[in-house]
């Protein structure tokens, strides 16, 4: 029953927006600005259920809020949606998760040395946008990491793309020919960003051999 009552909200708030997000997006567009926390909800709506690619979500609300408080809402939408589907799936099929995960020698290493490294591994991966957040979501609930380290590290790894996906909205309104220096600053930090993070992996492997 447990299982079942957690599908079951899953999909009906996602036929819900199916039906009913672009009309919510266009309600931001025209005025719902002056509903801050109204907003930030549905920003984590839109996150949860991407029936619209979250990076658009994060332009309107740059667009319409300004680069800082945009930020700001597309973050708050994006962490909460991030924590919520981590609790639905640890409460409804970490059962099943945990059994699949270690049922495979190979696959079983790999989680037990993404569970000893589990807070910069998810901080790491959640600065790269191209990684899907479903998988770093579903994995880390499945897994054995605790619900407050999940919830901070992956938190402060989308503070970036967050930050970008709203300073683009705000730019292409604003000045849209400071979007290639967007774009050369962003791609530097993503390069320092996988570059520590090879070094990260390579330091974990060494440390286990």
């Amino acid at each position: 029953m447990r299982k079942g009552f957690v599908l079951f909200g899953y999909v009906a708030i996602a036929v819900i927006m199916y039906l009913f997000g672009e009309s919510l997006l266009q309600w931001i567009r025209q005025g719902g600005t002056d509903y801050m926390i109204v907003t930030s909800l549905l920003a984590t709506i839109f996150a949860l259920f991407p029936i619209i690619p979250y990076p658009i979500i994060g332009g309107v609300l740059g667009a319409a809020y300004g680069p800082i408080s945009g930020s700001i809402v597309t973050w708050i939408g994006s962490s909460l949606a991030s924590i919520l589907m981590f609790a639905f799936v640890r409460y409804g099929y970490q059962d099943w998760g945990k059994k699949w995960l270690f049922r495979y020698e190979r696959l079983a290493k790999i989680t037990v040395m993404f569970e000893k490294n589990a807070f910069m591994t998810i901080f790491l991966t959640r600065l790269i946008p191209v990684i899907p957040s479903i998988i770093v979501n579903i994995y880390s609930a499945l897994s054995r990491v605790t619900f407050l380290r999940y919830a901070i590290a992956s938190s402060l790894g989308k503070v970036p793309s967050m930050i970008l996906f709203a300073t683009v909205g705000n730019t292409i309104v604003t000045n849209p020919s400071d979007l290639l220096y967007i774009s050369l600053l962003y791609g530097s930090f993503l390069i320092v960003v996988y570059l520590c993070f090879r070094l990260f992996n390579r330091y974990t492997v060494q440390n286990k051999g």
